[in-house]
């Protein structure tokens, strides 16, 4: 990330490299995060150039920002994520004693379409698992990959990011580190432990020769499995077994998120398990929470 790209000079891009500064060596957020904060923040910036001559926009200033991004024909859910950003932006300020009043404090987010996120159903999930070839290396790592993803919901960054001593075996538990370098234990099911452990001592050392490396799921290069090249590899998995168009590893998150919660889970334990800091943010399953209800209706109420 290049915090030079926040420009011209000023009040404003000065604290905001100073945020984004924060971000990166204080709390610690992954690459993307602070990329999409930079982002927000460059718009912002340009509109403080425009409109309030470089410094800082006040709470009214705010709202015209923001009703110019609708404007620009930004949807609801891109708008929210533009004054997450400012709020976390303002919060900063204030805590470091360079504003006296947050002006997003009581600015109200905008209403949002509920998504319900796309999954796949069973029969999907394990037509994606057999299509990698069992009879090549890269095969057997990538079934490994998929059984190993569906059966955590992790983030694709957290599934390549893998050390081999985040995972025990014998206890059936992964260790994961999201966003933030906050840490979280899984419970890891049966087949997804069997396909790690076939691929840790069949595969994985022919793939290496002999080179060390401390991540799970390497390449021939020796080196770990990208996001990009996961992405990529899924995509055609997805198209040879069959499954919709643009198969993404957040598909299959959904999945086992969808899946766990069908099977009776709560709401609870699924935030803890994806990482979710706020439960908020794993409402968008609450369609799963509200079709079993009505099935539990359906089958068990006298007057159904």
């Amino acid at each position: 990330m290049d915090d030079a790209s926040i420009a011209p000079t000023g009040p404003l891009p000065a604290e905001a490299t100073a945020f984004l500064n924060f971000c990166r060596i204080e709390k610690g957020l992954a690459l993307n995060s602070l990329e999409a904060y930079q982002a927000d923040l460059q718009k912002f910036v340009q509109f403080a150039n425009r409109e309030c001559a470089g410094s800082i926009p006040d709470v009214e200033a705010v709202r015209r920002y923001m009703g110019s991004l609708y404007q620009t024909g930004l949807g609801s859910r891109s708008v929210a994520r533009h004054l997450s950003t400012l709020r976390s932006f303002y919060a900063y300020l204030v805590r470091e004693g360079r504003l006296a009043v947050d002006p997003t404090e009581h600015l109200g987010a905008p209403k949002q379409w509920q998504t319900i996120p796309k999954f796949l159903n069973l029969d999907e999930i394990e037509k994606l698992s057999q299509s990698p070839d069992a009879n090549r290396p890269t095969g057997l790592r990538n079934h490994a990959m998929i059984e190993l993803l569906y059966a955590t919901g992790l983030r694709v960054s957290e599934l390549c990011s893998l050390g081999v001593g985040d995972l025990n075996l014998d206890m059936g538990v992964l260790r994961a580190i999201g966003k933030g370098k906050k840490q979280r234990m899984i419970p890891v099911g049966k087949a997804a432990l069997a396909a790690v452990r076939d691929y840790l001592e069949t595969v994985r050392p022919a793939i290496l020769k002999g080179r060390p490396s401390r991540y799970l799921f390497v390449t021939a290069r020796g080196g770990p499995m990208t996001r990009q090249a996961f992405w990529k590899l899924l995509r055609g998995l997805g198209r040879k077994a069959g499954v919709f168009r643009g198969l993404t590893p957040h598909v299959i998150r959904h999945s086992f998120a969808t899946h766990l919660l069908e099977g009776g889970a709560d709401l609870r334990s699924v935030q803890t398990m994806l990482g979710h800091a706020d439960i908020s943010t794993t409402q968008i399953y609450t369609h799963v929470m509200r079709s079993r209800l009505r099935k539990t209706v359906d089958e068990h109420h006298p007057r159904a």
